[in-house]
């Protein structure tokens, strides 16, 4: 039975997770249970835990996962500031006339605040209360209605910067690293989450394409299911559309902008998106509105000019043309520092920064105790031969690497059934992934494939989160039936996706080569 024992912990954490019981707790609690039993069956070395300090303080200390918390910020702050309501809203007006339009401007919706705020529940949420009423009463099926509303939401998983990419790039640098050890390379090389942003911007939009293609040709196949939205949805005027789309579009640029050219590390660049997010709210509050977006435009172009002329004012070799350079930066500055001051007293008059940073807190907070406990519970997984157990199923896959990463990317997917994408990238990636790199698999494109079957995680049922989302959110005449039916076809779409990547690595490799 000792030799069994990794087999049991596993299926013990299935177990307790979905018991209900809290999901950081039951992982901690099943990996101190079988270090115990390990120690007292002579099948574990309990000094391994030792390492676990050094887990501990390499978690906090981690300057990757430090962005989270930042990123997450940002996207709370947009989430308060009803940024979702005006793009649905202008969207809605721009493609309501064309069958599939309400799905349509769904779906773009989707993408651009994938963009902004990353945060999954938040969109479909939002999308759920907002869009779903409207393309019900225009004459949607539910279950189409309902299947696009909450994959538009997932793709905030995917599209950078998401929370999922930070993570996924973290555990792929570790993996990377591990099996560069094991090649017998001291002089390792690391993975950034750069170009793991970089390698995800095709991928998330090809992944856009396929479900505007889905909805277009539906809308022509089955009208009835996706009939024009009503006449009277005026439609908005070119100022309405560009002073509703421009904000966010300029927040993407500057933070994606920001870490792939180079500028400013991820961590630099979610605090620089924070900022934005707070001054598009002190915008939206109508609170002295052009000089924020004065002051907000003013930060922009001294990041530019900064970069691009740079002064060192320590230097005593100034010439006056520099000296006035360097006055002007720093007024630009000052300009900066007024707009953020008024953009977060009106968010602070209207609570949105209290929402937002307690929303922030408890989202991190679940993130990391569960990236300690997984920690906690590798360990003790290791201890008891589960690595060297999965290493050695992965090798004698038939198929040699394809037939590994099939049954590596299978596994996932129904993995997904159950659990989240935070508990599957923080235990099972880091146990498979070094072993299908050893294979010859690249670590990108990789990591590409399994996040966008973690994406697919939200959309399956039982225990979809974004159908648990959409169901709060949902209508009653909505059924859960009609949910679980409506999302079925794009989890199809999701494989489709999978299967162009997978036959060209091309769509997740090229930009990080070109980048980085």
């Amino acid at each position: 039975m000792t030799e069994y024992l990794d087999v049991l912990m596993f299926g013990a954490l299935m177990v307790a997770i979905l018991s209900g019981f809290p999901v950081s707790f039951s992982i901690a609690g099943v990996a101190v249970i079988f270090a115990y039993l390990g120690w007292m069956l002579g099948a574990m070395d309990i000094g391994l835990l030792g390492a676990l300090g050094q887990r501990v303080f390499g978690l906090i200390s981690n300057q990757v996962l430090i962005a989270i918390p930042l990123f997450v910020l940002m996207g709370a702050i947009l989430e308060k500031s009803r940024i979702a309501e005006d793009l649905l809203d202008t969207m809605g007006r721009t493609f309501g006339q064309l069958r599939g339009g309400l799905g349509i401007s769904v779906v773009l919706v989707g993408a651009l605040l994938a963009a902004s705020t990353g945060i999954v529940g938040a969109t479909v949420v939002a999308m759920g209360m907002i869009a779903l009423p409207t393309m019900l009463r225009s004459g949607y099926d539910p279950r189409v209605a309902s299947g696009i509303v909450c994959t538009a939401g997932t793709l905030g998983q995917i599209i950078p910067p998401s929370t999922l990419l930070i993570i996924l790039a973290d555990v792929m640098s570790n993996a990377y690293q591990q099996a560069q050890y094991e090649q017998g390379k001291f002089s390792v090389q690391a993975l950034s989450v750069g170009q793991f942003f970089a390698a995800a911007i095709i991928p998330g939009l090809m992944l856009v394409v396929l479900y505007l293609l889905y909805i277009i040709i539906r809308g022509r196949l089955r009208p009835q299911d996706m009939p024009p939205a009503p006449i009277d949805m005026a439609k908005p005027n070119r100022a309405e559309i560009l002073a509703t789309i421009v904000p966010p579009v300029l927040l993407i640029f500057s933070v994606l902008g920001a870490i792939l050219g180079g500028i400013a590390t991820p961590t630099e660049a979610a605090s620089v998106g924070a900022v934005g997010a707070l001054l598009i709210v002190g915008r939206r509050l109508q609170l002295n509105p052009r000089l924020i977006l004065f002051g907000g435009g003013t930060l922009v172009a001294l990041g530019i000019l900064a970069g691009m002329f740079p002064v060192r004012l320590q230097r005593s070799d100034l010439v006056t043309a520099e000296l006035m350079t360097g006055g002007l930066y720093a007024l630009m500055a000052v300009i900066g520092a007024v707009a953020i001051v008024l953009a977060l007293r009106a968010a602070l008059r209207e609570r949105i920064i209290h929402e937002a940073i307690d929303s922030t807190l408890t989202m991190t907070a679940m993130i990391f105790a569960t990236i300690l406990a997984a920690g906690f519970f590798s360990l003790v997984f290791i201890g008891l031969g589960g690595e060297d157990r999965i290493a050695a199923l992965l090798s004698d896959m038939p198929g040699g690497p394809t037939g590994a990463l099939i049954f590596a990317m299978v596994f996932i997917f129904i993995l997904g059934f159950f659990l989240d994408f935070v508990e599957i990238s923080v235990i099972v990636l880091p146990l498979v992934a070094p072993t299908l790199i050893l294979m010859g698999h690249d670590p990108i494109w990789l990591g590409i494939l399994m996040a966008i079957n973690l994406q697919t995680s939200f959309l399956t049922p039982p225990f979809g989160f974004s159908l648990f989302y959409l169901r709060g959110a949902a209508p009653r005449e909505v059924t859960t039936g009609q949910i679980y039916a409506g999302v079925m076809p794009f989890i199809g779409l999701q494989a489709v996706g999978v299967l162009l990547i997978w036959l060209l690595p091309e769509l997740a490799t090229w930009l990080p080569k070109v980048i980085f």
